[in-house]
């Protein structure tokens, strides 16, 4: 029976905006982590606080306007108020967050690691299965190719990516990979065992 490894990715910051200051020279600005509410009546306003990378020069990211307090759940509502960490994350790696507020990100800003096991001799020659099954965890976009994270968790130089590439030794989401294909959270990678034991 094939074994589903787990490559997971883990971003380390959320990325940068690509945002001219009004204060300075800069063109970039860093996610805050924190929220800025704004209640009136029976309505709310709800911003992700960014600053400008040199000096500090805020600018809020809309997150909500003018909506009713009541259409916020009490659990986002409450983690918000409390500066929560996670939530902040999911805003500021938000495709859809980002095009409302009309404001491009910096995704190369964005560093990260990939936790992965590396592949017993054993299972190379396991008979079961002719190929080696990967499943990502991601749970962030932000723009990341699949051909970088193969390339680390497998140790392969970009000629020998290009080799098992031309030989359709690596299949993504059901289909030949492509090296311009970007992950997402849950994509599956096969790859051709004796194709790769041919480059390694």
């Amino acid at each position: 029976m094939s074994i589903q490894h787990i490559w997971e990715i883990r971003a380390k910051n959320t990325p940068l905006l690509k945002k001219k200051c009004n204060h300075c020279d800069s063109e970039r600005f860093a996610s805050s982590d924190k929220f800025r509410l704004n209640a009136q009546k029976k309505n709310i306003d709800i911003w992700l606080i960014y600053r400008c990378v040199k000096c500090n020069n805020t600018y809020n990211m809309t997150l909500f306007s003018r909506i009713r307090t009541e259409s916020v759940s009490k659990e986002i509502f409450s983690k918000m108020s409390e500066n929560n960490t996670e939530i902040a994350w999911e805003y500021a790696f938000s495709h859809e967050i980002r095009r409302k507020n009309n404001v491009e990100a910096d995704t190369d800003s964005v560093e990260y690691e990939i936790l992965y096991h590396e592949i017993h001799e054993e299972e190379m020659i396991n008979p079961d299965s002719e190929m080696l099954t990967f499943k990502i965890k991601c749970p962030f976009d932000f723009n990341l190719r699949i051909s970088a994270v193969i390339r680390t968790a497998l140790n392969l130089s970009s000629a020998k990516l290009n080799r098992l590439i031309e030989a359709d030794a690596i299949w993504f989401d059901g289909k030949p990979l492509l090296k311009k294909h970007k992950i997402k959270n849950g994509d599956i990678v096969q790859v051709h065992k004796a194709k790769l034991k041919s480059v390694l």
